[in-house]
């Protein structure tokens, strides 16, 4: 298995903890450089040497919990240019949602910090406090939003996107095909349908399963299938679909479920929704 393998078949462990590391690192190094500016000016530290690492760890745990909403946010509702001015207005509200849920997730931190630790957490005037806080927000927001884009375009390029031969982004999507053009890294290849193994849904992508390797390819889990179906796929979940060809063994569950394992040691769900057209298809 190559790196890139390794980090697609473990992406959203790797992000987590890439996320963890850099707010850890970060907000330490803040909080030490709180405590080595008030030594600066004074011997005796006008606070307790717990409470910088309070403050800048409440920010971000609150910030790391409010991520994936930005994430979800970018899926949901991506930046139109051709409706500028309402997609301003669109992430200048949830701008501002984002900052009184970063404050307010932050207080009720460093509120039970100081009550555990014996004292009272005193926020401050409401109105100034909520315009300092929005200031930092707001650029800490635009930064994440460049920072996924960014991260999103890189991993394109190294993983590549797949599209049906002779399909452009442009075009309508073909009801069927045989073969996919692979962009990656600046050069073109081509995947034979047949080589997927199973498909699995991924926001406006389905990532597609092959020798080890995911492609990403801009359509629904359900329309794609439809198109391919005739090549021996079938939905299984809600979640991702298979090819037939790949089936070493089905294993039935006490809920009524089933576990479906492929010649590759992959083992996917069959759900009871999916199980009747399955066993047609199958038959």
């Amino acid at each position: 298995m190559t790196k890139l393998a390794h980090f697609q078949k473990y992406k959203l462990r790797y992000e987590m903890a890439i996320l963890f590391c850099f707010f850890f690192i970060n907000n330490t190094l803040l909080a030490t450089s709180v405590i080595m500016e008030a030594q600066r000016k004074d011997a005796a530290l006008p606070f307790q040497l717990w409470e910088p690492f309070l403050w800048e760890y409440a920010s971000a745990i609150s910030v790391l919990i409010l991520f994936p909403v930005i994430v979800m946010l970018l899926r949901k509702l991506p930046f139109d240019w051709l409706s500028i001015k309402r997609s301003l207005f669109y992430y200048f509200l949830a701008s501002i949602l984002f900052s009184l849920s970063h404050v307010s997730i932050m207080v009720a931190i460093k509120e039970a910090g100081y009550f555990f630790m014996g004292g009272k957490y005193q926020f401050g005037d409401f109105w100034f406090e909520l315009f300092y806080e929005y200031r930092k927000d707001l650029w800490s927001f635009i930064f994440f939003i460049l920072f996924i884009h960014a991260y999103n375009f890189i991993l394109s390029r190294l993983q590549g996107e797949a599209n049906p031969i002779g399909q452009s982004e442009e075009e309508s999507i073909k009801p069927s095909f045989d073969r996919l053009l692979v962009k990656k890294l600046g050069k073109e290849f081509i995947i034979k349908v047949e080589e997927v193994e199973w498909l699995e849904a991924s926001g406006n992508y389905v990532n597609l399963h092959v020798n080890g390797r995911i492609y990403p390819t801009r359509a629904t889990l359900a329309k794609l299938v439809e198109q391919i179906t005739a090549k021996g796929f079938c939905r299984i979940h809600r979640s991702h679909a298979l090819n037939l060809e790949r089936i070493e063994s089905i294993t039935p569950l006490s809920s009524g479920d089933s576990e479906v394992k492929l010649d590759t040691g992959k083992v996917l769900n069959l759900s009871r929704r999916y199980k009747d057209s399955f066993k047609a298809q199958l038959g």
